[in-house]
């Protein structure tokens, strides 16, 4: 069986398509190539290539791997129509050199958002065993495995935290020294605890339509972070994709891995990339 048919089979088990934000997100085979690359020799696994950002530094990484034949890109390359492919744009010229060498090219976006054990999931395992977890808004009729599949998530602490020790388990979760936050009064001088964080990766603006303690996301707009205060909820962002690259080492390799090993094809390796990085750092 084909590589390319292989991850599109796998991919469909670990984040069901249906499960996106078809209203505005473009999910699913992108960019399909007409030729697709074989194995460089045959001790050599063709190899699965993962990344949150599609930009060039990353493609390069990529095509200069021979035995990369399909690229998951979480975030889509091709997000809206296009008239022209053109090299003198950049996401297009990107598009055509990996048609071109051969590859192809996969976007799950928010059907790895709203999946079970999806982005959201991975980000309230920052908060450990100690409480529950939920979505905020849940799936209608999710697929078989999916069940718990929703958008966004929340976690109820059993025993409510001070915020500095919510904000370091988010620090250790994400691998990061520094984040910044919108701290309410109260919880700065621990007369309110947390008992609650909301959590949506990447742009967390719907999740203001929501309730918790303590939100945590990758970005908000300057009034809706003045707004969250006004409630009584103190605002965590860590930048944009810094909520959703860890789940590609922790979460979408080993379960990809998994699934390509049992299908009965030759032997495949699953790699990330390792120049995907998150454009924005603290100077």
């Amino acid at each position: 069986m084909a590589l390319l048919k292989r991850v599109l089979a796998s991919m469909e088990r670990i984040a069901p398509q249906s499960l996106a934000e078809h209203a505005w997100d473009n999910v699913g085979l992108l960019v399909e190539a007409p030729y697709p690359r074989t194995r460089v020799a045959s001790a050599t696994p063709q190899r699965v290539f993962l990344t949150i950002d599609f930009t060039t530094v990353v493609v390069d990484e990529a095509l200069n791997d021979p035995s990369v034949g399909v690229i998951v890109a979480y975030h889509p390359p091709i997000f809206r129509g296009l008239k022209k492919l053109q090299l003198k744009d950049t996401k297009q010229r990107m598009v055509l050199q990996c048609a071109a060498k051969g590859v192809s090219v996969y976007s799950p976006h928010t059907s790895c958002d709203n999946c079970q054990e999806g982005v959201n999931d991975w980000l309230l395992k920052a908060f450990g065993d100690e409480g529950t977890r939920a979505v905020y808004v849940a799936a209608e009729n999710p697929p078989a495995g999916h069940e718990k599949a929703g958008k966004g998530g929340i976690f109820t602490f059993n025993k409510p935290q001070p915020v500095q020790q919510v904000i370091e388990q988010i620090k250790a979760h994400l691998g990061m020294k520094q984040v910044r936050a919108a701290i309410h009064p109260t919880h700065a001088n621990n007369e309110r605890l947390i008992s609650t964080v909301g959590v949506w990766a990447g742009s967390g603006s719907e999740m203001m339509n929501h309730k918790a303690d303590l939100f945590l996301t990758g970005e908000l707009g300057h009034h809706d972070v003045l707004e969250a205060l006004e409630q009584n909820s103190t605002v965590v962002l860590c930048e944009h994709s810094n909520t959703e690259r860890g789940y590609l080492k922790d979460v979408l390799k080993p379960k990809l891995e998994a699934l390509l090993s049992q299908d009965g094809g030759e032997a495949v390796e699953v790699i990330v990339s390792t120049t995907d990085k998150d454009p924005l750092v603290v100077v």
